[in-house]
């Protein structure tokens, strides 16, 4: 099988790093470069985290670019109470050996895409602003080079930065309008599918259980993130929302996913950033995405502890 080309835009971010590793050691996927964004933490905070895991995994090669460090229009926010200060709080990490791509995200994206010989797949884990910025800066490149976009944001049902609204589509909701109305080929992976992969103790038993600094590293990761998702939510376990979307890239039948309708509320006072997905058909309007409903918890966190076995340390 020929591997599929990755280019994942992120904003690491507990959960993103789980994205990074696992788009790096599993061989169904080509990671061709790593853009970051502001979301999780500023963009250069995103951008150093990325380094960081790249380091510690042992990942070489994969080009990692700086952002966008906004939304498209408005006031930035970052999910501090979530990931901490740094974006990537818990461990203890070294000074990154692996380097920052001098050229930009857009830039990055652009060469990427014009330089492989076949269609990129987009895998988004973050705030859309990169993904929308270079949609309006290269629709021609983006239609003929892009085969798909698969992101992690939004929900079929409430959302985690407010009652109606996920973290990264409130981030930026005009990026996301633009994304879902681009008439590319999107999957929207959200929190009602995500919320089905908690991070339970056998979760990290098995991990502890690898016995590498790298597994250790990552125990420590989730385990910093399960107290502040206990702490805001109330939630037992975290949910690792990220690596759905590369996991869904590897094993299609992993993730159930329906063809629907989807809109990005704009200027809702109590619902702005809100994903409507009318899985009902209720509107008449055409599908415009792929949107996930279930997952096969178990096959994803196979997955999950085999790229931290593959990648040792």
């Amino acid at each position: 099988m020929t591997p599929l080309p990755v280019i994942l835009d992120c904003d690491p971010g507990h959960d993103d790093a789980f994205a990074i590793m696992l788009a790096a050691a599993h061989p169904a996927i080509e990671l061709l470069a790593i853009t970051t964004v502001a979301g999780n933490a500023t963009v250069e905070r995103t951008a150093l985290n990325a380094r960081r895991v790249c380091t510690v995994a042992g990942i070489d090669g994969v080009p990692i670019a700086a952002g966008l460090a906004g939304p498209l229009h408005g006031t930035g926010i970052v999910a501090g109470n979530i990931h901490g200060e740094s974006g990537l709080d818990g461990p203890g990490f070294g000074e990154p050996t692996v380097p920052l791509d001098p050229r930009d995200a857009i830039t990055l994206l652009r060469e990427t895409l014009l330089a492989h010989p076949a269609p990129v797949t987009l895998v988004p884990t973050g705030p859309l602003s990169n993904v929308a910025a270079f949609l309006l800066a290269h629709p021609a490149l983006a239609a003929d080079r892009i085969e798909r976009i698969v992101l992690m944001g939004g929900s079929t049902g409430r959302g985690n930065r407010t009652p109606a609204a996920e973290f990264n589509i409130a981030a930026d909701p005009e990026a996301a309008d633009i994304v879902f109305s681009s008439g590319l080929d999107v999957t929207m992976i959200g929190l009602n599918v995500s919320h089905q992969v908690p991070a339970a103790p056998d979760v990290l038993a098995r991990l502890e259980a690898l016995g590498t600094p790298l597994s250790r590293l990552c125990v420590e990761l989730l385990t910093f993130f399960g107290t502040t998702y206990r702490e805001v939510f109330g939630f037992t376990a975290p949910p690792l929302h990220d690596p759905l979307t590369v996991a869904h890239l590897i094993d299609p039948d992993l993730i159930t996913t329906v063809r629907a309708p989807v809109a990005v509320e704009l200027t809702g006072t109590h619902t702005r950033g809100a994903t409507v997905v009318d899985l009902d058909g209720v509107t008449g309007r055409p599908a415009n995405a792929r949107v996930g409903t279930a997952v096969d918890a178990p096959a994803f966190w196979d997955l999950i502890v085999d790229a931290v076995r593959t990648l040792g340390g």
